[in-house]
């Protein structure tokens, strides 16, 4: 794509969010940037969090991975629909009971504050390395698509991001972040719609084909019953259920949002709709995926194989037709949908770990609102620099991106979903202190016993390391329960 025509939609982009930063600004108080006033349409909370859910991650790996691993990914998206009913039932009654602002303050009255400063310190280092690793993967889009042209080094153009990211962010935080993850969630599932149309145009193929084609394609497996894989149905559903608690439920990021709706009710009709839609949405990217290799299969175009048999940079699919093949108006969609993706991936997570530290460790709300403003800005900086350093220690890495953040996700998030299903589901009291220890000690041992058993055992716990780690977290627990 022509560099000028890059540019002129970046600019219109981020001219748009500026000029939405600018109106929910108005009138805001001292708790917009972390609540947003609790005045939100449920519906649009809905709408918009499906963009930071998917971010650029779902956008372009997901299509990708189809080539190594089948549709075997909708079986994870099966066990996450569970997950939301949980949410939706358990955890968010419980949150709106508390009157919570960080969700960890839950840890603080069952347990105590060493379980309630763990919990929310194995969030802050989960969303550091869940937003670098989204990140990272649409500033490689977007450096391939115009910074390269310019001879701009990489991590200039992951600077130039999180700087514009804060330009709009910094001041009414979450209550932008709302109207502004609407906008990015049109112009992401826009961009699937695009592609999927120039893809089957090309082809000259009719809806009804299109659809025979991706059902009847070799790579349209969806169940996997080998207990070995690491793709197993009940391994790929149950994790697909805990890594949904853990990942959504537990996670300030994503429900920081819900919690700024008007009621508990407006809360639960938002994680209804957006499961559904989610849901709809990914499978949407799946048969994009299949439709990317037909179309790479009949124009004869080049993909990279490793020694065991795998398809190398599956990442990388998606762009480059997108950007060299698939025409100019797929082009720009698809470069709306990855700037959409790399903002909507980045500018939540600032700002709920913004929230969860401030509120968490500097207990800001005793602050006088000058001071709040300062300390705010501070830490919104330091997280800045934060992803930056974890986006360029993994800047050379292979493979599609969201496998690699849901493994990390399973140690990160286990200890925290070990945490509250024994703090829901018992009355045990337990050595505050001592908890720590536990939460550090299980995704340890998770990782030399799933070691052990690939190494041994050929036995891949693939995405259920979650559900050892929070398994090894509770029984850690039982041991250090009180008399």
């Amino acid at each position: 794509m022509n560099t000028t025509l890059v540019f002129f939609v970046i600019v219109v982009y981020f001219a748009l969010l500026m000029l939405i930063s600018y109106f929910t600004s108005k009138n805001g108080s001292d708790e917009s940037f972390f609540t947003g006033d609790r005045k939100s349409p449920w519906f649009l909370v809905a709408f918009g969090m499906v963009g930071a859910a998917l971010s650029g991650v779902t956008f372009v790996s997901v299509p990708g991975m189809v080539g190594n691993n089948n549709f075997y990914f909708f079986q994870f998206i099966l066990g996450n629909v569970v997950g939301y009913l949980f949410i939706t039932f358990v955890l968010i009654p419980l949150y709106y009971k508390l009157k919570l602002v960080s969700i960890y303050g839950y840890l603080k009255e069952r347990y105590g504050v060493k379980s309630y400063k763990t919990g929310s310190l194995f969030f802050l280092v989960s969303q550091s390395f869940g937003a670098a690793l989204r990140l990272l993967l649409a500033a490689k889009v977007l450096q391939f698509a115009f910074f390269d042209a310019f001879h701009i080094p990489f991590f200039i153009t992951v600077i130039i991001i999180l700087l514009l990211v804060w330009l709009y962010t910094n001041k009414s935080g979450i209550k932008t972040i709302v109207w502004t993850d609407t906008m990015q969630t049109f112009f992401l599932i826009l961009g699937a719609i695009v592609t999927i149309y120039a893809i089957i145009t090309s082809l000259n193929l009719s809806f009804t084909d299109s659809v025979n084609e991706v059902i009847n394609h070799k790579y349209f497996k969806i169940f996997n019953w080998d207990n070995k894989s690491g793709n197993n149905f009940y391994k790929q559903f149950v994790a697909g259920i805990l890594i949904t608690i853990a990942m959504i439920g537990l996670d300030q990021n994503m429900m920081q949002k819900t919690l700024t709706c008007k009621n508990q009710w407006d809360a639960q009709k938002n994680s209804l709709v957006y499961s559904l839609i989610l849901a709809i949405t990914q499978f949407l990217f799946l048969g994009l995926g299949v439709l990317l290799y037909i179309y790479a299969e009949k124009h004869n175009i080049t993909l990279q194989f490793g020694e065991n048999g795998k398809i190398l940079e599956t990442d990388n699919l998606f762009p480059n037709l997108a950007l060299n093949y698939l025409g100019q108006i797929a082009g720009i969609s698809f470069l709306l949908g990855i700037i959409a993706a790399s903002f909507s991936s980045v500018d939540s997570a600032l700002t709920a770990l913004t929230t969860s530290f401030t509120y968490d460790f500097l207990d800001i709300s005793n602050k006088s609102s000058d001071e709040m403003t300062k300390i705010k800005n501070k830490v919104l900086v330091g997280f800045s620099i934060v992803i930056f350093v974890i986006i360029m220690l993994f800047s050379s890495s292979k493979g599609d991106v969201i496998s690699l953040i849901f493994k990390i996700a399973g140690f990160t998030y286990g200890p925290l979903l070990g945490l509250y299903l024994f703090g829901m589901f018992t009355k045990i009291n337990i050595k505050d202190k001592l908890v720590p220890i536990i939460c550090v000690l299980a995704p340890i041992s998770t990782y030399f016993l799933g070691s052990y058993l690939k190494n041994t055992y050929n036995f891949d716990f693939g995405f259920m390391n979650i559900a050892v780690n929070a398994t090894l977290t509770i029984i850690g627990l039982l041991i250090i329960k009180k008399r």
